[in-house]
């Protein structure tokens, strides 16, 4: 927290000075055409004042004094509004670039405090059982129950593991795809069937087209899919419906699941699709997370040329719509 404190602060201070210093530059930039403007006007004074009224040409000179002069003064003018336009799209591209990178800095250190407890909240959960299961002897019922909670953390650890890996050889382009047609209904029903088996007491409605089949990489499409419902059991009350709809309209299959928690602010919908992206504060935050799970998705549906939307669930919850083209087999 100190470090945050000071951080902010040393940012805060930055900010001030950039803007102190853009204000300096611009004033600079003013007294700058002032003073040239004034030398302009006493020089043309200065050259009418050598003049006599009894020259034939005397009306002639003073036209010619007031034209150079009034041609310097746009020449003045022109070259201050460039340089004026050059230091604010400068300003404008530095603050811009200093805000985004200090943005993704707040982002990579919210995803390193929350990737800390993610992995050590599933490594305490197995070493504790592990230790009970050591030191004490149990009835083969609870240790049924221990032995099935230490695999479900460790198939949550799995699959954290599993989304950084994915994530960071998508981003740099070294994942090798192997795409080929696959069931889509089944893979829906399969990640359905393992989150009713996590979740038994939670509701689960489903609602699922068979033999809708896609091309698509099998590793990916499950971690779609199995990143939508995570997304929404983490973000709905434990007691709450989710469901999952696979259908097809015409050409398309679309897969829909909705939650019914608090649903996500309109002007968040873009945000959250965004790499570590979290919505509130990494301090304050009870949903588990690490802003990776629809970063994946909307780049795996983007690879595969699928469509993903999010939208309002009513009377609340939100909704996640996938739409992709199905093959004909």
């Amino acid at each position: 927290m100190a470090i945050h404190l000071y951080k902010n602060k040393w940012v805060n201070r930055a900010t001030v000075i950039y803007w102190l210093l853009l204000i300096y530059v611009l004033a600079a930039l003013v007294w700058w055409f002032i003073a040239l403007n004034i030398q302009n006007h006493k020089m043309a004074e200065y050259k009418l004042s050598l003049l006599t009224q009894n020259d034939a040409a005397y009306h002639q000179k003073v036209e010619k004094i007031y034209s150079e002069r009034d041609r310097l003064t746009t020449a003045y003018l022109s070259e201050g509004l460039v340089f004026l336009s050059v230091i604010l799209i400068g300003a404008v591209f530095l603050y811009s670039a200093v805000m985004r990178q200090l943005r993704i800095q707040r982002q990579q250190q919210n995803f390193m405090m929350a990737i800390t407890h993610e992995l050590k909240t599933p490594i305490s959960i197995a070493r504790l059982n592990i230790e009970t299961l050591q030191k004490h002897v149990l009835e083969d019922s609870k240790k049924e129950k221990i032995l099935k909670s230490s695999l479900q953390e460790l198939n949550r650890l799995n699959t954290l593991t599993g989304n950084i890996l994915v994530s960071a050889q998508l981003e740099g382009g070294s994942y090798l795809f192997n795409k080929e047609e696959l069931n889509f209904s089944r893979i829906t029903t399969d990640s359905l069937q393992d989150f009713t088996n996590r979740f038994p007491t939670r509701p689960w409605i489903s609602s699922i087209e068979p033999d809708l089949f896609v091309m698509g990489d099998p590793l990916l499409m499950q971690i779609l899919i199995n990143n939508l419902i995570e997304n929404a059991v983490k973000y709905s009350p434990p007691d709450s419906p989710i469901s999952v709809e696979l259908s097809k309209e015409g050409p398309e299959g679309v897969l829909e699941v909705k939650d019914e928690g608090s649903g996500i602010p309109k002007k968040e919908h873009k945000r959250i699709f965004q790499k570590f992206y979290r919505m509130g504060n990494e301090n304050t935050r009870t949903a588990q997370g690490t802003g990776l799970g629809l970063y994946l998705c909307r780049k795996i549906t983007q690879d595969h040329k699928m469509r993903l939307q999010v939208k309002d669930n009513h009377p609340q919850g939100t909704i996640f719509t996938v739409r992709f083209n199905t093959l004909q087999i």
